[in-house]
């Protein structure tokens, strides 16, 4: 699924309209008729609706919704924000449909109004700006922003959340955006919704699919899109009965450090879990009976010292090497981070540790063999990067990054972005909020590890892990809340997640 920056969404429009063909009126109805059945589906009373409709499409929309909602029996006060001198001909052919509807009033306020009283068991559509919004609300539009985020009602925003912008915020006043409960997209989602500082904004939202032109999305030319099992099928290599472990990579990992074992050994089994056909762990000499207790089916390094990793095992034999969970930052484990990089001949998989000894010397970054994966956080990517104001800018900042040293980059988060070297960015649509325990990261390098020794490229490696690790997370959490989620539970369900992505 694509995502699209607002004048492609504009054109997109303008291709349905000319190629399916429809009427823009029409193109309208049937965007408006998906939001009332939306809601409709979940209204089970009778609730007073208020409708705040600007004077473009977007305002269309809303006297169209409204309209619906008055024609099944809901009372419904339809309020035109006058901001403009006159609407867009769709939204003044709607206006005029209003005429004669029962169980409706429409109300017109301007600049001098008073704003009319909106109780706490009310539902209100948002209808006053759309995507085309491309500066921070004044006025009165600002004035109804603010009156209806001070409501205390329930919000659905139609298309996005009036005063937020589809892309990049920054500059925008957040005073001056509607805070929603729900915000309903067109067709795709837009790239705001994927960012943490707009979900006060944005709060849930959902897709509908309002049938603009499969062929003017086709040729949209996008950097971004959501990653869909389609797409992940078309590099899937099937195993034959004839298999043997041989063909599917011997990996390497490299983690662990006293007190910090566990991530050793989760990022061990989600490894053995996401196929791999051999897998050997370097680690302290403290974690060996450890891992050959709790994952018998992995082979041991002892890496010289009890407590912490020093050295670097013969590392030509390996398909995949993959460093940094638990490892400590110790100086010893430095010295091993260094000689990897400039020893290794097969690609990298870099996380946690790894990636805070890297920023601490971040001329390592020129090392990095081409190909390679790091998988931070923000956190742990603001300290490789430099500070992130938003989660735009940090998008922006990490495809530069990717692309100035030809890596793979995982930017975690609740919409994981997975960046190519090329710019091409694609976010993660499974996972949930009981992902955020220790542990989760380790999974996730020892999946990445895992599909890279099996000579899948990193890019797909990364894409292949990321979404099977939040699916395999979605999984788990049946019949469990967020908060009972352990990391344990999702690696068990990787098999459950890859034969439900591939097969």
């Amino acid at each position: 699924m694509k995502i699209l920056k607002a004048e492609q969404i504009r054109k997109l429009d303008a291709y349905t309209i000319e190629h399916e063909p429809i009427r823009s009126i029409d193109l309208m109805e049937r965007a408006a008729k998906k939001c009332f059945e939306w809601i409709k589906r979940r209204m089970r009373e009778k609730k007073k609706v208020q409708v705040f409709c600007g004077m473009g499409n977007n305002g269309g929309d809303g006297l169209a919704i409204g309209r619906m909602l008055g024609g099944t029996g809901h009372q419904v006060v339809v309020h035109i924000v006058r901001h403009a001198s006159e609407g867009s001909p769709d939204f003044q052919q709607n206006r005029k449909r209003l005429h004669g509807v029962r169980n409706l009033q429409v109300n017109e306020l301007d600049e001098g109004a008073t704003l009319p009283d909106i109780g706490r068991d009310e539902l209100v559509v948002d209808a006053l700006f759309g995507s085309g919004l491309n500066r921070p609300l004044d006025g009165l539009p600002a004035r109804v922003v603010r009156h209806i985020n001070g409501s205390g009602a329930v919000v659905v925003a139609v298309d996005l959340p009036s005063g937020l912008f589809c892309d990049d915020n920054t500059g925008n006043d957040p005073g001056a955006i509607i805070r929603a409960d729900y915000t309903l997209g067109f067709q795709m989602p837009k790239m705001a919704f994927l960012f943490a500082e707009n979900e006060m904004f944005v709060g849930q939202w959902e897709v509908l699919d309002i049938g603009l032109h499969p062929e003017g999305i086709a040729q949209s030319d996008s950097k971004y899109s959501m990653i869909e099992p389609g797409m992940l099928k078309e590099f899937y290599r099937p195993r034959s009965r004839f298999s043997h472990k041989g063909q599917f990579g011997h990996a390497l990992l490299i983690a662990g450090h006293l007190g910090k074992m566990g991530a050793a050994l989760i990022a061990a089994k989600a490894c053995m879990r996401s196929g791999v056909g051999l897998l050997s762990v370097f680690l302290p000499e403290s974690g060996v009976i450890p891992l050959q207790t709790f994952l018998p089916e992995a082979m041991c390094m002892p890496a010289g010292k009890q407590e912490q990793i020093d050295g670097l095992p013969d590392i030509e034999r390996f398909n995949a090497i993959g460093i940094g969970p638990g490892t400590g930052t110790a100086d010893e484990t430095g010295r091993t981070l260094k000689l990897l990089l400039q020893q290794a001949s097969c690609p990298l998989v870099l996380d946690a540790d790894a990636l805070n000894i890297l920023s601490e010397n971040p001329t390592w970054c020129g090392f990095l063999p081409s190909g390679s994966v790091l998988t931070p956080h923000p956190g742990e990517f603001d300290r490789l990067a430099g500070k992130c104001g938003s989660g735009y800018e940090r998008l922006m900042k990490a495809r530069e990054f990717s692309h100035r040293f030809q890596i793979t980059l995982v930017l975690k988060g609740a919409f994981t972005a997975v960046i190519s070297p090329a710019g091409k960015v694609y976010f993660n649509p499974t996972g949930n909020p009981g992902m955020a325990s220790g542990g989760s990261g380790d999974a996730l390098t020892g999946m990445i590890l895992a599909w890279m020794a099996q000579n899948y490229n990193p890019l797909q490696s990364s894409l292949a892990a990321v979404f099977t690790h939040g699916l395999a997370a979605d999984l788990a959490i049946r019949g469990k809340a967020f908060e009972g989620l352990i990391v344990t539970d999702l690696v068990e369900k990787i098999p459950a997640a890859i034969r439900r992505t591939f097969y």
